[in-house]
């Protein structure tokens, strides 16, 4: 079993994002889930009706790994404990306490929550192969705590839990649980779509791409990665609440790691990535156990879980020919032969009433906004950057050039917060920065770009740049699922769609990033970080890959922005470009700084003609 939690793992950490922008209801996910709801109206066998409530567990348990481990990047084989906590929770209160299974949900939430927060705040810090080991410890841990603890009534469970009730009707029946497991998991599916095309759910897809830059965003990483592994025990825990009302008893042996392999088993086999893959996966895997398990024995000659060797099998084949699971496949099928969904739309031109997202007023043209004075970098024994001091004024465009592996990206992670300083001062607006991180840099009004394009290639330009003005709204999940985001969503994405136009991207927007060449991602990251309203534009090489008309059209942006009081420090190695654009160079050779002052001074200064061509006669 060992083997195939490895495979498991190196296809979750190798699975291409998702190719479509939006989670969202589409005819074929409609007609599906429509025609599950109808199965008890018809007269249809007591077995499919079994297999269907089962089904539907199972998958409300996949969707939270989708939230957890398809779009927020945490690998948990945990999650079949957190089942456990809701199951135990509602049979122990409804049996030795007497209360109301109803009750149950939410005493089950708050188990499963403060466990998950507990849990999630020590285990969600770790990366690489580390994360799933450690789901896996506290799995197994919950596990022999379910079947030693004398009043949950160690291994052989809890018996005797009542149904639920619904006025006087009593909701014992398969068929009468079946609507009930339904319903909820039509909820879940219709709360997380809103979640995830939402002001939250960007920062959430954005976890997947690491810290620097969401936390160049404004985007608290270790807040939305404690999120996303609550709201994924809050959902397997309503899982285990309706499996107790519907099994009438609780034991441990559900609950267990081999069932957290096969709940992730399933989120991949529909589709890690994709919400209705979830459901997929769950329905598959259920039909395909509940028949092996009777064929199996019968061709081998003897009993066991044998079914797990053709689960195996099934990963393996999954690694070779459909890492992103089995829905992407059936929907791009599907979608050959209907009209696809439309995408998101912002508002095209700016509606009677519609208020805008405010903007910060910039400083005083001249005056200093970015002050370095003798700052620091070593890594150990090596020093990066040596003692660097320069200004930057307000409404000034600034070139920092120098060779290959003079420092330039090192500096702009020093103002930025992604590293810190070693010694000296780094100010802002007059205030210190040096000792802040990206996150409250970026909300004083520094935005940046990177040397290596960092975007989510399966979402729209539109909502890759509509990621820049998280920190310019409000909205927290509860109020995205329950869609009471609306108005201010609506004003974000029309602040990205005018960004988007304005860096002159506006035939590509609702295009995957991923589709862009990379001059064009590069821009993208410019509209991206004009969304965050900073005062300094730090841009790491934004004209690399631009044809020469792009590279002007860019020019012309830069001092458009100038014009309105921004200011921009950019590295570029283009010197033709950044010459003709700067109003004045700073020059780094070794992690020091050579020389600063104007383009033409620069041009004929000796240490800056010796640090590029090593010296001329």
């Amino acid at each position: 079993m060992s083997a195939t939690k490895e495979d498991l793992v190196d296809l979750i950490a190798s699975t291409p994002p998702r190719r479509t922008a939006r989670f969202g209801p589409g005819r074929l996910q409609l007609v599906l889930l429509v025609a599950a709801l109808a199965v008890p109206l018809l007269p249809v066998p007591g077995f499919w009706i079994t297999l269907g409530n089962y089904i539907g567990l199972y998958a409300i348990v996949a969707l939270g790994l989708v939230l957890l481990t398809g779009v927020g990047g945490l690998t948990s084989f945990g999650q079949a404990a957190f089942v456990g906590l809701g199951a135990y929770s509602s049979a122990y209160l409804s049996t030795a306490a007497g209360m109301s299974p109803w009750l149950g949900l939410p005493a089950g939430w708050v188990v499963s929550g403060l466990a998950a927060t507990v849990i999630g705040a020590v285990t969600v810090r770790l990366s690489g192969h580390y994360l799933p080991l450690a789901t896996i410890a506290w799995a197994l841990s919950l596990y022999y705590l379910f079947g030693n603890l004398e009043f949950l009534g160690k291994f052989d469970g809890l018996s005797g839990v009542p149904p639920l009730q619904f006025g006087s009707q009593e909701l014992g029946s398969p068929r009468a649980m079946y609507v009930v497991i339904w319903l909820c998991l039509a909820a879940c599916l219709v709360l997380l779509m809103n979640l995830l095309n939402s002001r939250p759910g960007r920062a959430i897809r954005s976890l997947s791409k690491g810290r620097t830059m969401p936390e160049a965003m404004g985007i608290d990483t270790a807040k939305y990665k404690l999120l996303v592994f609550v709201l994924a025990a809050l959902m397997a825990s309503l899982s285990g609440w309706l499996y107790a009302h519907l099994q009438r008893s609780v034991s441990a042996t559900p609950f267990g790691l081999n069932m957290g392999i096969e709940y992730l088993f399933m989120a991949v086999v529909g589709g890690i990535g994709h919400v209705w893959g979830a459901l997929l996966g769950a329905a598959l895997l259920t039909i395909l156990k509940s028949q092996l398990q009777h064929v199996l024995p019968s061709l081998l000659g003897s009993n066991g879980n044998y079914e797990m060797l053709v689960f195996g099998v099934l990963i393996v084949v999954l690694l070779q020919r459909a890492r992103q699971g089995l829905w992407p496949w059936i929907a791009d099928r599907w979608t050959r032969v209907q009209t696809p969904d439309p995408a998101v739309m912002p508002p095209a031109a700016t509606p009677a009433g519609f208020s805008k997202v405010p903007r910060r007023a910039k400083p005083e043209p001249g005056s200093v906004i970015l002050s370095v004075d003798q700052v620091r970098k070593q890594f150990g024994g090596l020093v990066a950057i040596n003692d660097m001091k320069f200004e930057v004024h307000a409404a000034e465009i600034i070139g920092l050039i120098g060779p290959n592996g003079a420092g330039k990206s090192t500096m702009f992670n020093l103002i930025t917060g992604v590293l810190p300083v070693s010694s000296g001062e780094i100010r802002f607006a007059g205030g210190r920065i040096d000792g802040l991180d990206a996150r409250r840099i970026v909300q004083r009004g520094v935005g940046r770009t990177f040397q290596h394009v960092h975007l989510i290639p399966h979402l729209s330009v539109l909502e890759n740049v509509a990621m820049g003005a998280h920190l310019r709204g409000t909205a927290g999940p509860i109020a995205a699922a329950l869609r009471f985001d609306r108005e201010e969503e609506a004003r974000l994405l029309h602040l990205a769609a005018e960004q988007v136009r304005r860096v002159g991207l506006g035939e590509v927007m609702h295009t995957p990033a991923g589709n862009l060449a990379l001059g064009q991602q590069r821009i993208l990251e410019i509209a991206r970080a004009l969304c965050t309203d900073p005062v300094l534009l730090l841009l790491d090489e934004p004209a690399a890959g631009l044809r020469l008309q792009e590279k002007n059209a860019l020019a012309e942006l830069l001092r458009a922005l100038q014009r309105e009081g921004m200011a921009v420090l950019l590295v570029e190695h283009d010197m033709d470009f950044v010459m003709g654009l700067a109003d004045r160079l700073v020059v780094m050779e070794f992690g020091r700084k050579i020389a600063e002052g104007l383009p033409a001074d620069i041009q004929r200064d000796e240490a800056v003609l010796a640090a590029y061509l090593g010296g001329i006669e």
